[in-house]
């Protein structure tokens, strides 16, 4: 009984202190876990592409790929995935996940990407551009900037842009499309041309710009439109047969361009610059300078008007032909003629002679227009001679009219004041008349008042001579008083020594 009891009690012991040391080993692992999980989460379960980056998945667990198959594109499915993650932090499963970072794919400006998927099904015999789920290059283009692409679902290659510089044009090329090969006849606009859908060179030409065209699908060829020159000279230069035999050398320039209407044309049809002038402008221009030279002799070509004719219908010529495959024949200059040998002197001397008689004649211009000169200078003298005088005789005119005027108004005044004045002295004299008439009355009365009063008084005195004699002694009387009582008058004079002897002490 006691044997039994110690041994349960020893159990009892052994369970307590096995699940003491249990107790402590967990807490101390559910510690650790606490503890490291959230650091192997963070470290071994984070994706953090940054930027500029992105992350591929790859799913290690799942699904396997079939054979021949790169990517996964169902859902479960194991390998390489084909959506990528981008900038950010994302966290995922170590066990059923493993990731690899990459650079963005960043498309430099003037540039462009082509797109190859690398997973699909395989291309058609003959087939160059892929379809939806077809492996292959694709037909849209990447445009400059940054592209999350994945690199193991996609090959992306850099074409530079298409840029067509102001004064040329781009001739487009489709290199896919309908095509007889292929049991789809093409739409042919001519000979050389064909629809916008179609295989070949297109109608339609690109203006200057900047494209970005599929270089496995387009090929784009710039046409320049601006003016050629092409110089005939050395062994460039025109030679041809006159109607006299002889050789003649012909220098010049043709200027000529591409018609934009009839660029696409004109470059499948016939080539490029060098093909126009060597297979088109120069036979025409050598074909009929030998047909049109042969007309006339040496001489004709090189003196007189003929060189002037002969430039103009080539370029007529040239022109019209030209105008009819696409090319702009613009102007033809015949700079210089050569002459042969055997008549090079004989001109040389007619033209030094053509160039003294030019020289005569412009030294005779000159001396005719000097003289005319003198004249138009001496006519221009004598007119101006002329004007002065006769301005200063509408001056004396203008001064003379004044002058009369003047007078004519001075002397109408002055009539006018004579009649006036005229007028008074009539009046003055009439008053003159009055006055007298009226002096002549007063006078005549007067005389008759004194008549009558020395009549009365005479009258009065009985007598006339009474009348005098009173009126003599009257005046006379006051005056003897003065010559008798005063010493001064010729009578006092008469006594003037008597007084002075008596008033000395004299004889009294």
């Amino acid at each position: 009984m006691s044997i039994h009891k110690e041994g349960s009690e020893k159990e009892e012991r052994e369970s307590a202190s096995f699940m003491f040391k249990f107790g402590w080993a967990g807490t101390v692992g559910m510690l650790i876990l606490i503890f490291l999980f959230p650091l192997w989460f963070w470290f071994y379960c984070r994706i953090e592409p940054r930027a500029g980056e992105i992350a591929v998945l790859v799913r290690k667990t799942g699904k396997p790929l079939q054979s021949g198959k790169i990517v996964a594109t169902e859902k479960n499915e194991k390998g390489v995935q084909l959506e990528v993650l981008s900038e950010g932090r994302y966290f995922y499963n170590p066990y059923t996940w493993l990731w690899r970072i990459h650079h963005i794919t960043d498309i430099p400006a003037g540039k462009m990407g082509v797109l190859t998927r690398l997973y699909g099904e395989e291309l058609p015999q003959g087939k160059i551009i892929a379809g939806k789920d077809e492996k292959g290059i694709m037909e849209e283009v990447l445009m400059p900037g940054r592209h999350r692409i994945n690199p193991y679902a996609y090959e992306v290659r850099l074409f530079d842009a298409i840029t067509i510089e102001p004064g040329n044009i781009g001739v487009v090329t489709k290199l896919v499309g309908k095509d007889v090969l292929d049991g789809q006849e093409p739409t042919i606009i001519n000979s050389f041309l064909v629809g916008a859908e179609d295989k070949g060179v297109q109608e339609n030409v690109l203006e200057p710009g900047s494209y970005y065209l599929n270089p496995y699908i387009y090929s784009v060829t710039v046409v320049t439109l601006k003016s050629q020159r092409f110089e005939m000279s050395g062994d460039d230069a025109i030679n041809f047969l006159s109607s006299d035999g002889f050789t003649i050398v012909v220098e010049g320039t043709i200027e000529w361009a591409v018609k934009q209407s009839s660029a696409a044309l004109v470059t499948t049809e016939i080539g490029d610059l060098d093909d126009i002038l060597n297979k088109v402008i120069l036979p025409r221009a050598r074909g009929f300078s030998r047909i049109e030279g042969s007309k006339k002799p040496a001489i004709e070509y090189i003196m007189g008007e003929t060189r002037q004719e002969f430039q103009d219908k080539l370029f007529e010529h040239l022109k019209k032909v030209c105008d009819e495959r696409g090319i702009e024949v613009r102007s033809v200059l015949i700079r210089n003629i050569i002459p042969p040998q055997e008549i090079a002197s004989v001109i040389r001397e007619r033209q030094i002679a053509v160039q003294d008689r030019r020289k005569y004649e412009q030294q005779i211009t000159e001396a005719q227009s000097r003289a005319e000169l003198a004249k138009q200078e001496q006519l221009a003298v004598q007119n101006r001679e002329k004007i002065e005088q006769e301005t200063v005789r509408i001056k004396a005119v203008i001064s003379a009219e004044q002058t009369q005027s003047v007078a004519v108004t001075a002397a109408n005044k002055n009539l006018e004041v004579a009649k006036l004045e005229n007028e008074a002295a009539d009046f003055q004299a009439q008053a003159k008349i009055f006055k007298g008439e009226a002096d002549r009355d007063v006078v005549k009365f007067k005389m008759d008042a004194e008549a009558n009063a020395l009549e009365q008084k005479s009258n009065a005195f009985n007598g006339g001579l009474n009348l005098a004699r009173y009126t003599f002694y009257r005046a006379v009387a006051p005056r003897l008083k003065y010559v008798f009582g005063s010493d001064e008058g010729p009578f006092g004079s008469i006594f003037e020594g008597f007084g002075k002897v008596g008033s000395t002490g004299g004889a009294k």
